[in-house]
């Protein structure tokens, strides 16, 4: 069986016909789980509404372009680190001093 998605109209639809048909009849009409349709109910006597929104999709797609990013300034930065360190080890060589903040 294939997989639905189902909007938050949908689900308060489905919600609001359980109370005139009978869960197991509305869950019948519009081919929803039981379970699913308690764990709707659940939710939304918990949060109302709000209980029922599909907010996952959009946060996810923003925690992994975030997490991209960050992976890419972690690599920039640690590659300047190591440009700078090996511009340090040149200088000591080239002037033979310790610290090259005193040339």
């Amino acid at each position: 069986m294939k997989y639905k998605k189902w909007s938050l109209a949908e689900k308060l639809e489905i919600l609001g016909k359980s109370e005139e048909l009978g869960i197991v009849e509305a869950c019948r009409k519009y081919s929803v789980s039981t379970g699913t349709f308690y764990s709707w109910k659940k939710k939304h006597d918990i949060k109302g509404e709000a209980g029922l929104k599909v907010t996952y999709d959009d946060r996810s797609k923003e925690l992994k372009q975030a997490e991209e990013e960050n992976r890419i300034l972690r690599k920039l930065l640690s590659n300047k680190e190591i440009e700078l360190e090996v511009q340090r080890e040149l200088l000591k060589k080239k002037f033979g001093t310790s610290d090259p903040r005193k040339i």
